[in-house]
């Protein structure tokens, strides 16, 4: 075995194609919700291949810390590669040994590290690869995919480029075209309340036609058609499936999602009461059910309830915020579980709660942008029409905007802050944040007369506030 000094060693290292190179950061996760996925998937989940889900817990161990555990899961890992037949060992097994090589290297055992690097590169040069210890294959690109996705939103785009590279080689793949059609369908489903998008109806249609027994994909297709209004055939789909299946929870969460937004709350809440005794800590299995709770709730308020109602709306509201609280004690990053838990304290008239989750909610970090947005329009609503608070609607109702200013929620937080902002002028001609935020909603339209007006008489008030300078000299330099 040849000797790499160290400085070497590290340079191959960062060469190698495996979880500590994908620039995974553990800022972007919940550690141990991750790992308590991982660990249900491997016993539920057959979509995912065990070798994937095996080397992907040994890197969350390693993040956690816990050196000898990530070294248990790439030894299973490598058991799961020594029983298959494939001639292609050496290559499914390029990414273990590069986590192997990163372990070893965090225990410090040099030459054991040495050892793995060898390993990767004698297949590199047996497989005339132009790097040493580096090589290009659609089966790594797939685990690439399969990795990114798991580490959430921010990562969703590079995980569809990494399925779409493993595709051109190989682009009747059954196990590339399930990863592909699940990236796309997350994206799809990325921006919570715009319009549905249909990217993921083609790829999930070929996925299950490459893998007509897996039920997993079959699901998410029959969501997919759902949301293009092809309802009838989706439900078909799903009660093919319901009577093939018992006991597969990942399926039947997905199922009862189904059923939740068809308004068949009894049936979805049946499903996930079954789901939820296989995997009992999922944090999505619970969200479903508050958002099951919490949509019959609403139902029964808008009748103005009395009596039995009024009681059963309590009973509901208590349940919901019971499954809510269990979603983000489970996932500490459930931006949304966290504004459903807040907004369902405020219909329960419990504000100081419902301040408080909000409060939690905003000062998430490494979430993604729509996340953000979506946190602040509904602080926003919630100040306005629970607290009266119109200043601090006003703020949030802009940083949401300022967040992201193109989604489904663009039309209602423009709406909203217009006729917020109008109102309080009718009451104060000199109500500067009011002004502020006509000018800015007026700049997002386009209308530039409109947008100069409301920045000039803001600016008259406050002749120094930099933001109103600021906009003010940008419309003069786009005329």
């Amino acid at each position: 075995m040849s000797e790499i000094p160290k400085d070497s060693l590290k340079a191959a290292l960062l060469e190698l194609e495996c979880h500590f190179t994908w620039n995974l950061l553990k800022e972007d996760i919940d550690l141990f919700e991750v790992e308590d996925t991982i660990e249900q998937q491997l016993e539920f989940l057959t979509t995912k291949p065990r070798l994937t889900l095996y080397n992907l817990l040994a890197y969350v161990k390693h993040l956690k810390g816990q050196h000898k555990d990530a070294l248990k899961c790439l030894e299973q890992a490598e058991e799961i590669i020594q029983r298959e037949d494939s001639d292609k060992k050496e290559v499914r097994s390029l990414v273990t040994w590069g986590n192997y090589a990163w372990v070893f290297y965090h225990l410090d055992q040099l030459e054991k590290v040495q050892k793995c690097v060898d390993e990767v590169g004698h297949v590199c040069k047996k497989w005339s690869s132009p790097l040493n210890y580096k090589l290009e294959r659609p089966e790594i690109d797939c685990e690439k995919g399969w990795a990114l996705l798991k580490f959430r939103g921010k990562y969703y785009q590079k995980a569809k480029a990494a399925f779409e590279k493993a595709l051109e080689v190989e682009p009747d793949n059954p196990e590339f075209n399930i990863g592909y059609a699940v990236t796309v369908y997350r994206l799809d489903d990325f921006d919570r309340e715009r319009s549905a998008k249909s990217f993921s109806l083609g790829p999930l249609r070929k996925a299950v036609t490459l893998n007509p027994d897996d039920s997993y994909i079959k699901v998410l297709l029959a969501l997919k058609l759902q949301d293009v209004h092809a309802e009838a055939e989706g439900e078909k789909y799903i009660e093919e499936i319901l009577d093939q299946i018992s006991s597969q929870p990942y399926v039947l969460r997905y199922a009862a999602k189904f059923y939740r937004r068809k308004n068949s709350w009894d049936k979805a809440l049946e499903l996930l009461k079954k789901a939820l005794e296989a995997t009992p800590t999922s944090s999505f299995l619970h969200h479903q059910m508050g958002l099951c709770y919490r949509a019959q709730m609403i139902q029964i308020k808008s009748n103005r309830p009395k009596g039995k109602d009024k009681v059963k709306v309590d009973k509901l509201i208590t349940a919901a915020i019971f499954h809510f609280k269990e979603a983000v004690e489970r996932d500490s990053m459930f931006a949304f579980a966290y504004v459903d838990l807040a907004n369902t304290y405020a219909e329960g008239d419990q504000y100081h709660n419902a301040e408080d989750v909000f409060q939690k909610a905003l000062r998430l970090e490494n979430i993604t942008d729509d996340h953000k947005h979506q946190i602040h329009y509904h602080y926003g609503r919630f100040q306005e029409f629970h607290r009266k608070s119109e200043n601090t609607a006003i703020h949030h109702y802009l940083e949401a905007l300022k967040v992201k200013d193109r989604s489904s929620l663009r039309t209602k937080l423009t709406s909203a802050l217009k006729k917020l902002a109008t109102k309080r002028l009718c009451h104060n001609a000199f109500d500067v944040q009011s002004l502020s935020a006509l000018g800015f909603v007026c700049k997002l339209k386009g209308e530039k007369r409109q947008t100069t007006e409301y920045y000039e008489r803001a600016q008259k008030i406050e002749p120094e506030n930099a933001e109103f300078l600021t906009a003010l000299c940008e419309l003069q330099l786009s005329i």
